[in-house]
């Protein structure tokens, strides 16, 4: 609700534009496949250090450390983008060590080209790049205090850092733009290029399912066995292990003495050893009408809104309800819809205009115009907190909870210990009935079964398959308690008889058949419609369903056959009128015949022409910007450049994957 106020649209897009600009190199490091694979050094604080090849450099030259810390944090930023559970981070490690790694090779081949960044250039970017309508606008510099909020603000780091991250992506920019400023691309290579993007293909398409060729597939019993016998490998282990677990299970209302009382002398122990966890801070909840002025605005556009703002001010003075007002003229799409309401704001959360007036108006009252670098803002306070301690009595009933889960587990851990000594010393039957408890014997169950009565059987079962037949009784926590559990007979994963596996064995021939039978099938059909030069009637004969595209391009997708770059784009290689060959699209197969081609005209390659060329400029910039990264990296891998500490033996992807 107040990302307008603290981030903008222009800012995301200034940010992914600088980081993209870096990405470019990134990316093509990504893509280079091998890292080093050098002498070692010990210490477990760097991931590697990188110097200039050869005995003078190893010696003499500029040592440039990358830090494990710095690899376990791109790594996590990585992981988190792609959605992927922490577990992967152990293979994420190398790609990201790779990148860093690659970055300062690329880093030490800059600095040899004499290509480094002064402060004057530095200065120079910030105050005429992409930075500068926030640092400097209308070329007045913002001051330091608030250079320090935006820097933290937009990218969550310190101006120093900050500098130091631009001055090093400037550097290397510098380097790809040497490397690859030579690369060009002629004209006709432009309109050919586009003209192929550009074609659109409209067309007939028949679909045979995989799925709709398993059904099909219907094996005797003779046959199953046969399969069955010939895959004996493959079936060995098929049932998996099972164990019968014998437990004893509690929770709190068993504990000797019952549940733990918390008195309120514990609640003021607990209360002042936290009393950060209740610190109020002071905050303001505000609402606030926004006309936005463009960045770089002229004096007119400026104005416009402006006179807009100040009719809306008068309109509140006179009596106007803000909220309406808010809703029809705001143009923070964030709050408008709430009549402008953005909740409680902590003080520094803002941009500096914004936060000064919000922390300085009373409780009710409603502000002049305040200009800040998003436009022109009205301000209505509805209520405010001074930064203060809660008052015990108020957190208590937060308190108390969080006391007693802790007094109860460490009971339950405590009694837990001492029924497993009991068990191990009397036997698990014997140790329940002197507690008062009843102990339980599971069926034969397998890993990721299911422990009846346990609200959460997963650790129990973990444990239960990790420890040998008769091992001593041991404790584990079930969710809502704990239980105590001994392993009392094993069955060995084995082969089942194939009248229990019948089904499984059904499933697992069709699937082996599959592949083979659409592919014959598909063949079939494309050969039948070729012989008939007719698409529409062997589908018919073959009783295989026909479906029709849209007008579509290559970035378009057809149902079944998915995405016009993959599979299908060999539509846009073929004459209107033609059959393509069979075309395998990965559950489906599919023969098309093409109905309808368009090629951009003339005009639509003149008016693509710029964009085409920057396109392809761009794809063969990479591409020989990757060429020079892998060759770059030999280079130092041969010359001993790169050394990785012996610590670094985590598993791992292939580099560049």
């Amino acid at each position: 609700m107040i990302r307008i106020l603290q981030q903008d649209n222009r800012i995301t897009k200034i940010i992914f534009a600088v980081i993209i600009g870096f990405a470019v190199i990134t990316m093509v490091i990504t893509l280079v496949p091998g890292i080093f694979d050098n002498a070692t050094t010990n210490d477990a604080s760097v991931y590697a250090t990188v110097k200039q090849p050869g005995a003078f450099g190893r010696v003499f030259g500029e040592s440039t450390p990358i830090k494990t810390v710095e690899v376990n944090q791109l790594a996590s930023r990585q992981l988190q983008q792609q959605h992927f559970p922490d577990a992967l981070l152990p293979y994420f490690l190398p790609r990201a060590g790779q990148i860093l790694v690659q970055r300062a090779i690329l880093k030490h081949e800059a600095d040899r080209m004499n290509l480094q960044v002064s402060d004057e250039d530095l200065r120079r970017e910030l105050q005429t790049g992409p930075f500068a309508q926030y640092l400097f606008p209308n070329g007045q510099y913002i001051g330091d205090d608030a250079y320090i909020n935006f820097v933290q603000s937009a990218f969550q780091t310190t101006r120093g850092d900050f500098e130091s991250q631009v001055k090093s992506d400037m550097e290397l920019n510098r380097l790809q733009a040497l490397i690859t400023g030579g690369v060009s691309v002629s004209d006709n290579a432009v309109r050919e290029s586009y003209k192929v993007d550009g074609t659109k293909v409209k067309f007939d398409y028949a679909v045979i399912s995989a799925d709709d060729v398993r059904k099909t597939i219907n094996p005797s019993d003779s046959e199953l066995q046969a399969f069955f016998k010939t895959n004996a490998a493959r079936y060995a282990n098929a049932v998996p292990e099972q164990r019968k677990i014998e437990y004893v299970s509690f929770d709190t209302s068993n504990l000797p003495g019952g549940k733990p009382q918390i008195s309120d002398a514990d609640v003021l122990a607990y209360y002042n050893a936290h009393q950060d966890q209740y610190q109020v801070k002071e905050q303001v909840k505000v609402r606030h009408i926004l006309i936005a002025v463009p960045a770089g605005a002229d004096a007119k556009t400026d104005s416009a809104a402006k006179a807009k703002a100040e009719d809306i001010l008068k309109q509140i003075k006179s009596g106007g309800n803000f909220a309406d007002l808010a809703s029809k003229n705001s143009d923070d799409p964030g709050s408008k819809t709430q009549g402008g309401e953005l909740g409680w704001l902590d003080r520094g959360k803002t941009v500096p205009e914004f936060d000064k007036a919000a922390f300085t108006l009373a409780r009710g009252q409603t502000s002049e115009l305040v200009k800040t670098q998003f436009g022109y803002h009205i301000l209505q306070v509805e209520e405010k907190k001074t930064a203060h301690l809660r008052p015990l009595a108020e957190v208590k009933p937060e308190i108390v909870p969080v006391l007693e889960q802790q007094r109860a587990g460490a009971a339950e851990q405590t009694f837990a210990s001492s029924l497993a000594t009991d068990a191990k010393k009397n036997g698990l039957d014997k140790a329940a009935v002197s507690k008062g408890l009843h102990a339980v014997t599971t069926d034969y169950v397998s890993k990721d079964g299911v422990i009846a009565g346990l609200a959460d059987g997963s650790g129990l079962l973990t444990q239960a398959f990790s420890v040998v037949k008769g091992a001593d009784p041991a404790p584990v926590a079930t969710g809502d308690g704990f239980a105590v559990f001994q392993v009392t007979d094993v069955k060995p994963a084995h082969a089942p008889e194939f009248a229990d596996y019948k089904s499984h064995i059904l499933e697992d021939y069709r699937e082996q058949q599959v592949p083979q039978l659409l592919s014959a099938q598909l063949n079939k059909l494309d050969e039948r419609a070729k012989v008939l030069n007719d698409l529409k009637k062997a589908a018919a004969e073959m009783n295989v369903p026909l479906k029709t595209s849209d007008l579509v391009g290559k970035d378009g997708q057809v149902p079944d056959l998915g995405a016009m770059s993959g599979a299908g784009s060999v539509a846009f290689s073929l004459p209107k009128g033609a059959i393509s060959g069979p075309i395998n699209a990965g559950r489906v197969g599919v023969v098309l015949s093409v109905i309808d081609k368009q090629e951009p005209t003339a005009d639509d390659i003149a008016k693509n022409f710029n964009a085409t060329k920057d396109k392809l400029l761009n794809e063969q910039r990479e591409e020989i910007f990757r060429v020079y990264i892998g060759e770059l990296t030999q280079k130092y891998e041969k010359g001993g450049a790169v050394r990785f500490s012996k610590k670094q033996a985590e598993p791992g992807l292939p580099a560049g994957n």
